[in-house]
């Protein structure tokens, strides 16, 4: 005889959406669930009972899920409701080349696509495809600009409702998945499952051009614009180009004026954070940056690079008419103003300035001035 225990709540949402999404947004096109099982929530169990047995479980403590008939537990709703198919005797699809399990053939079906790298859902305004028609979904939000999940407690909105699940942990101060190793937790599990790596030194994502592998997706996507030349992001202004979305944001800069960085000690401003720890330096006398072959130490890094050609004899600048070399930029740029038949070149350093004539047959001749300052 079946019976069904009843609580205040229901069992337990969905599982939240993640970054990718599940084929729950595919609702409208596809009657389904969500309902795989991977992991440790696999099927153990043997005995069948008729279909009436899926009501049969009962929420355990805040997160968990028990069948009543086997005592075996599970941490999300619908992985009980494919379990309980072992006892009604309905079949399960089981994926011959990862081993996840669906409750319905059209979800295996979809789910295939991974595998094979089929995405039959194309943007008409991109030509971006997707394997989902609910990813797609989703996308087209990026041309209609549509954020219809809003937070009620800031009015902030998105254009996920697994973006606006993890936005509430900012009000709730929730960090539900914790690093077992150092302690750090994280609100969303994906950024969890990221930082392992900094454990592991799993870099699972390779450059199929030149083999360099990375933690993250992101960055690997990134990376291979060096390949392809791609500058995706342009600015409306200027319309210079750059391959990632902050370099545009710092390069506005210019345009904007703005400088967000401002140093405490002498209220001078930086528009680039880093030229901001470098010119704290100044007041600290901090030297980083130290020379392995000599022990001079620099406060930036760039200096040391440079320096570090004293040691190695390295000359990555040429001239592209006589072929000469330099070891610095500043230094080519000056060398090249004698193929312009300029007669007179003025070299600021330090303070000082120097006069430099050039006659005919490119000999020159340098005259210190008396010290000026810029």
């Amino acid at each position: 005889m079946c019976f069904v225990v009843k609580e205040e709540q229901e069992l337990m949402p969905l599982k939240e959406e993640s970054d990718m999404l599940t084929d729950m947004e595919e609702k409208d096109q596809y009657d389904k669930h969500h309902d795989f099982i991977t992991g440790d929530e696999s099927f153990s169990c043997s005995q069948t009972e008729n279909t009436s047995s899926r009501k049969i479980a009962q929420k355990i403590g805040t997160s968990y899920f028990a069948c009543f008939q086997c005592g075996k537990s599970f941490s999300q709703h619908e992985n009980l409701q494919v379990h309980l198919k072992l006892h009604t005797g309905e079949s399960p699809f089981t994926c011959q080349q990862c081993g996840n399990i669906f409750t319905q053939k059209g979800s295996l079906n979809r789910h295939m696509r991974i595998h094979i790298g089929e995405k039959p859902y194309t943007c008409p305004q991109c030509g971006k495809s997707f394997d989902q028609y609910g990813n797609l979904k989703v996308h087209m939000r990026v041309h209609t600009g549509e954020s219809p999940f809003t937070c009620q407690q800031c009015g902030k909105s998105f254009s996920r409702k697994g973006n606006l699940n993890y936005h509430m942990r900012v009000h709730t101060g929730e960090s539900p998945f914790t690093c077992q190793q150092c302690g750090i937790s994280f609100t969303v599990k994906g950024s969890l499952t990221r930082h392992m790596r900094i454990h592991t030194g799993e870099k699972p994502y390779t450059c199929p051009q030149c083999g360099e592998s990375f933690e993250q997706h992101g960055n690997l996507k990134v990376h291979m614009r060096i390949h392809t030349g791609e500058k995706p992001y342009t600015c409306p202004q200027c319309e210079k180009s750059f391959d990632q979305h902050w370099n545009l944001k710092v390069h506005m800069r210019v345009h904007t004026g703005e400088k967000p960085y401002k140093c405490t000690q002498c209220g001078k401003s930086f528009d680039r954070h880093g030229n901001f720890k470098a010119h704290v330096r100044v007041h600290t006398g901090e030297k980083p940056y130290k020379c392995t072959q000599c022990g001079k130490s620099f406060t930036q890094k760039g200096h040391l690079e440079v320096h570090m050609r004293i040691h190695t004899g390295e000359k990555p600048f040429t001239c592209q008419q006589c072929g000469k070399s330099f070891s610095r930029k500043e230094i080519l740029d000056n060398h090249i103003k004698i193929h312009t038949g300029e007669k007179h070149l003025y070299l600021v350093s330090v303070g000082r300035v120097y006069d430099i004539i050039v006659n005919q047959c490119h000999e020159v001749s340098i005259f210190k001035h008396p010290q000026t300052k810029k």
